[in-house]
């Protein structure tokens, strides 16, 4: 029996190579009848970098900068997400009908991108992927590594041309 694919996880750090990934994932979408849920991580400051923050502002002022940032992240994800629809699609609707909802958590990246396809119950993982040297991903380890080697989810991994950048997004 052929799988099924009706949820499509878009996982994105919104770099200037997210609109290159998320048509990938407008295809699969289409393709297979899927929505589309987008996934962006923001990396949590460390306790010393937090505790110099708390220095100058009350806790309360930092948590409203913090939500802030959350709704912010959001809305410039579904923003840049529309204009791609709109210039992928032109007035048909089905293209931006395929996104189901953006999810913006603080943590590690492939954490929250784990977490959030289990919750999710997805069928596939879509991301990009930079060319890094074997040394690079043995000390750094890589987002998109660190995904592959933790689920057991398909993942379509998008590698992104070097130097890929388009205006706009």
């Amino acid at each position: 029996m052929l799988p099924e694919i009706k949820k499509i996880l878009y996982a994105t750090a919104m770099g200037a190579s997210a609109s290159y990934v998320y048509r990938y994932a407008l295809l699969s979408a289409k393709q297979y009848d899927a929505q589309i849920i987008a996934v962006s991580a923001l990396e949590k400051l460390s306790p010393f970098g937090q505790s110099l923050v708390e220095l100058h502002i009350s806790q309360e002022q930092s948590k409203e900068i913090h939500d802030r940032a959350h709704i912010q992240a959001k809305e410039r994800l579904q923003e840049r997400i529309e204009r791609l629809c709109t210039l992928e699609g032109g007035t048909d609707p089905q293209y931006a009908e395929r996104l189901d909802d953006i999810i913006i958590k603080e943590g590690p990246p492939a954490q929250i991108i784990l977490s959030v396809a289990k919750e999710q119950n997805v069928d596939l993982i879509i991301m990009g992927s930079h060319r890094h040297s074997a040394l690079e991903d043995a000390v750094l380890g890589s987002t998109t590594s660190k995904v592959l080697h933790n689920t057991t989810i398909p993942v379509l991994v998008v590698r992104i041309p070097d130097g890929y950048h388009e205006e706009g997004y």
